[in-house]
């Protein structure tokens, strides 16, 4: 499944606190002295909890008008940004878009904001939030895993990126515009709203679904523009006012314990690596906020998040005590002897913010990764440790941390009257000041960096976890071609359905890994096609199929993409795939020295692709969970190069170049690899060399292939792949017969297989 990763940079950050307000929604176990300091009412729900939206007609409101796009907006190309309907279209037309400018006109006790922003991210900044928190997608309509909303007072704009361009096309509605980011002439959506809001005005932001560094980037961009950033902290998700009784109610799968065959490590020993990185940081006390995080970490799995197996939940760590933050009810009893065992204590959900802030007043050091904590958490913490010792006291640990008197170089907050206007209860963050009291470590998360590398078991269990896959697939590809092969077809959907169905049939399956991509003829371009009943294609006897899917199962995560073709390609579909396929055995047998990141390795891939003039707009490698999310960092292979992460043995990641024709066809070719060490003649300057396993195990089409265009060396990759497959698959069909003689036929040397 392709992936296209973004990074954010990390400036320092004054905030203006206002004091005069009302603070009855914040955690009883916040004090006075910490509430003086947050200025505000409270953070509300950790659910991403909502406020009633004020009536637009009795509402008074400073917000300013949006000033009209700059000419090189409005002159864009296609190729860059697009407006999906006629200007003339009132936005005021989406009752969605009119909602929510009536809760910006009432935000922050009825001063407003001019702009509001809507990432996809949840409070844990996840890329598949839970139903309920799903705001972008509900106020723009665009099922994209990746993209962010502005609405301002009369504009309603989506950035995202290239894998999404022809979907979001298709799915925002006349009053959205489209901004092709990465494209020539489309600008940042920090330059945009600096650029087209006017001197003074005010952006709001739900602080517990942007991060420390998002925060910081964008307001370090308005300031520099005249423009105030304004965290509601007080009003909630503006999006979820409203959305309002039509929300989703919150999730409530139970948790289940991972079984420590497939585990490989006990919660304790996980417990115990990461006490050691915080003593090496010199931190107290490490927060883990990602859902996979917390999963990994206690031996948990969830249902909370479709395709994704975790619950909403955080970890706090201290050297003598761990929590788990979750909603009790999901953790039934042999959850609880399990976590209990651990000594990880279960805590409520909305627990988590008293805990934090009276580890930061007792003076203790946090481990906040400003990547992935979330703003809000982050500014209790701050507003505790400004207000000093207090007689909130949390369970968890607060030692006196080692290490004191080492420094992490982070320029840190302090306070400045930004706007003189007090009792907002909201947040307007200011540049410069440097409070001494709050100094946490700013690292990337160890937990993160832990959960990359797996072990042996979790490898055992990948491997597993893809054979019994394997024979689902082919299941499903020799049944395509019998059922095309007698006058058939099947939609789209129905691909989807059935091939969900023979992965049902194989043992310790739990749920698909991410929704599956089925591309018939030019659905295909659209890198994260969805098919939906009444408006999806048909595959027939001559269709070509883009089919990237992937299941969850017991013992691992599976992520695959083949293109295949049920009739005679043409000449320059099987052109295309060629080289497609040429980047993928370019990359699969790439050697390449320890600590090289995976940008290194990309050009690889899309060389090929590039010497014909073609090129993909996406990643050609994410990280994947052992049984658990199918991306994950913090490896990545992509042009991307702010992710200088080493590929590292054990690692796994995808290698799935691609080629979308826009109109025509999508092609994709994508099997899973682990890194691994390599035996080399020489070791220049005593480094070790890295290399690719296999762990995918399904044929590539023969026919789709162009053997001319091919080298020696690539003929023996594909025919040394497709023995590897029938060695390893054949023993799981004997069963069989009809299936096994199905796999014979296509993993037979090419010379056979081709005409």
């Amino acid at each position: 499944m392709s992936f296209l990763t973004s990074g954010l940079s990390t400036r320092g950050l004054n905030l203006q606190v206002s004091s005069a307000v009302a603070r009855r929604a914040l955690p009883r176990l916040l004090t006075p002295a910490i509430l003086s300091k947050l200025g505000t009412r409270g953070f509300g729900n950790l659910n991403a909890g909502s406020a009633a939206p004020a009536s637009a007609a009795t509402t008074t409101t400073t917000t300013t008008p949006v000033a009209s796009p700059p000419a090189s907006a409005a002159a864009a190309t296609p190729a860059t940004m697009s407006t999906p309907a006629a200007a003339a279209t009132p936005a005021a037309a989406d009752p969605k878009l009119s909602a929510l400018r009536a809760a910006m006109a009432a935000a922050d006790g009825g001063r407003g904001v001019s702009a509001y922003l809507v990432p996809t991210e949840d409070p844990h900044m996840s890329e598949y939030p839970p139903e309920c928190l799903k705001y972008r997608q509900y106020i723009s309509n665009f099922t994209g895993t990746a993209g962010t909303v502005v609405v301002t007072t009369d504009a309603a704009l989506l950035w995202t990126d290239g894998r999404y361009f022809l979907q979001a096309a298709a799915e925002l509605g006349p009053q959205w515009t489209l901004m092709k980011a990465g494209t020539p002439g489309t600008p940042d959506l920090e330059d945009w709203l600096a650029s087209n809001l006017p001197e003074g005005a005010r952006v709001g932001i739900d602080p517990w679904v942007h991060t420390v560094n998002s925060v910081r980037t964008l307001q370090r961009k308005l300031e520099e523009a005249g423009k105030v950033l304004v965290p509601l902290l007080t009003d909630g998700n503006l999006v979820a006012a409203a959305w309002g009784e039509q929300r989703p109610p919150p999730p409530s799968a139970p948790l289940r314990v991972h079984p420590g065959c497939w585990a490989g490590e006990e919660v304790a020993a996980k417990l115990g690596r990461m006490r050691e990185q915080m003593r090496s940081a010199g931190a107290t006390a490490l927060l883990a906020p990602s859902l996979d995080e917390v999963a990994w970490l206690t031996n948990t799995r969830g249902g909370d998040v479709e395709h994704n197996p975790v619950a909403l939940s955080y970890c706090l760590v201290t050297y003598d005590s761990a929590a788990l933050y979750v909603d009790e009810s999901k953790v039934l009893p042999p959850v609880a002897e399990h976590l209990a065992a651990a000594g990880v204590q279960v805590k409520p959900y909305d627990g988590l913010l008293a805990d934090v802030a009276a580890i930061a007043a007792a003076g203790g050091r946090l481990w906040l990764d400003p990547a992935r904590v979330s703003y809000a958490v982050y500014q209790a913490a701050k507003a505790a440790a400004e207000a000093g010792p207090t007689s909130a006291s949390a369970s968890a640990s607060t030692k006196k941390r080692p290490r004191e008197e080492e420094e992490q170089g982070q320029g840190q907050p302090g306070v400045k009257e930004s706007n003189g206007q007090p009792g907002s209860g909201a947040v307007a963050v200011r540049g410069g000041g440097g409070a001494a009291a709050f100094k946490p470590v700013e690292l990337p998360s160890p937990v993160t960096a832990a959960k990359a590398i797996k072990n042996a078991a979790e490898l055992a269990g990948m491997r597993e976890a893809h054979l019994r896959d394997a024979v689902a697939v082919c299941s499903f590809m020799r049944w395509l071609e019998d059922k095309v092969a007698s006058g058939g077809s099947v939609s789209e959907v129905e691909v989807d359905e059935v091939l969900t169905g023979f992965r049902r049939q194989q043992p310790g399956f739990l749920d698909t890994s991410f929704a599956t991509i089925a591309g018939a003829g030019p659905n295909g371009a659209i890198i994260h096609y969805r098919a939906q009943p009444g408006s999806c294609r048909s595959v027939d006897s001559n269709t070509l199929l883009l089919l990237d899917s992937g299941g969850q199962y017991d013992c691992g995560t599976t992520d695959i993409t083949r293109t295949v073709h049920t009739g005679t390609p043409s000449d320059h579909q099987r052109r295309c795939f060629t080289r497609v396929l040429q980047g993928h055995i370019a990359l699969d047998s790439a050697v390449w020295p320890e600590g090289t990141p995976g940008a290194a390795l990309d050009p690889l891939a899309r060389l090929p692709l590039w010497r014909e003039g073609l090129n993909y707009r996406h990643g050609t490698g994410h990280g994947v969970g052992a049984a658990l999310n199918v991306h994950e960092g913090p490896q990545a292979i992509s042009m991307r190069y702010h992710i200088t992460t080493p590929l590292a043995p054990a690692m796994v990641c995808s290698n799935e170049p691609g080629y979308y024709e826009d109109g025509a066809f999508g092609v994709r070719i994508e099997n899973l690899v682990v890194v691994t060490e390599r035996d080399t003649p020489f070791r220049y300057a005593g480094q070790q060399y890295m290399g690719f396993e296999r762990l995918t195990l399904v044929p590539m089409q023969a026919k789709m292939v162009d053997v001319s265009l091919l080298s020696a060396d690539e003929v023996a990759w594909l025919d040394g792949y497709h023995a590897e497959v029938w060695k390893l698959v054949s023993p799981r069909m004997q069963d069989q017969p009809e299936l096994l003689e199905w796999l014979r036929t296509n993993t037979r040397p090419l010379a056979e297989q081709l005409p």
